[in-house]
């Protein structure tokens, strides 16, 4: 089911959930990650685009069509 459009739950061991939700938060409470979703709730959500957070910290906005499109390039070798 590689191009399903829904969200299908991995089926991990209570063991390997427990490990996996652990190091997910862990990920999520790093610095850069807190700094990326600091920004994007000051920025707020609008429904014409996206945001892309670039290396030096500022926050460049892209058309929804672009960003999907992989910028022209297709997704066809994704």
């Amino acid at each position: 089911m590689k191009g399903t459009p829904f969200k299908l739950k991995q089926k991990l061991s209570p063991e390997a959930a427990k490990d996996k939700a652990a190091r997910d938060l862990a990920m999520a409470k790093t610095p850069a990650r807190r700094r990326k979703k600091a920004q994007n709730q000051r920025l707020g959500q609008r429904s014409d685009s996206d945001i892309h957070h670039t290396s030096n910290g500022k926050v460049k906005r892209t058309s929804i069509k672009n960003n999907r499109g992989n910028f022209g390039q297709g997704t066809k070798n994704e």
